[in-house]
């Protein structure tokens, strides 16, 4: 036979259930908060997968950027503003470019899609590093392999590093 108890003595229904119940929210809303600022305060550095090509004055380029008119010189890089801001900052593990410029061939993916061995390398990003000569480009290309991954800073989170 079942066993009903009255309601004093029902489980967590006492004064002292009830506030640890609310103890228990309070706790759970806190962690959820926590967590909700600490994500964002990651979300502005990430690493990516990336087929890296390269650029120099006169290859089919003007001397400034597409996106502000900023004269290009080495340390620039062109992406695809959708996938990383204008203004970030990729870091390879040679040096540190700042986004300014853009292309087709880098938002379309197409040197990334035309050369990847798999899944991964094909669905890459694409970032054209600047160059200011000819031979500075293709000697860092011949020097560093297709595909790396690289580190990005959002432009809103420099302040933060």
């Amino acid at each position: 036979m079942p066993t009903f108890f009255p309601a004093p003595f029902a489980p967590g229904c006492t004064a002292a259930g009830r506030q640890s119940e609310k103890g228990m929210k309070r706790l759970i809303m806190a962690v959820g908060l926590i967590s909700l600022f600490a994500c964002q305060a990651l979300a502005g550095e990430h690493s990516a997968l990336a087929r890296v090509t390269v650029y120099w004055h006169g290859e089919g380029s003007g001397a400034n950027a597409a996106w502000n008119g900023a004269r290009l010189s080495e340390g620039h890089c062109a992406v695809n503003p959708k996938k990383i801001p204008y203004g970030s900052k990729v870091v390879f593990h040679d040096a540190e470019c700042l986004a300014v410029d853009s292309g087709p061939d880098v938002v379309n993916c197409k040197a990334a899609r035309s050369c990847g061995r798999n899944a991964a390398e094909r669905n890459a990003i694409v970032i054209d590093r600047f160059f200011d000569t000819k031979e500075r480009a293709l000697a860092w290309a011949k020097a560093n392999p297709h595909f790396m991954i690289v580190r990005v800073r959002a432009p809103d989170t420099e302040a933060a590093y």
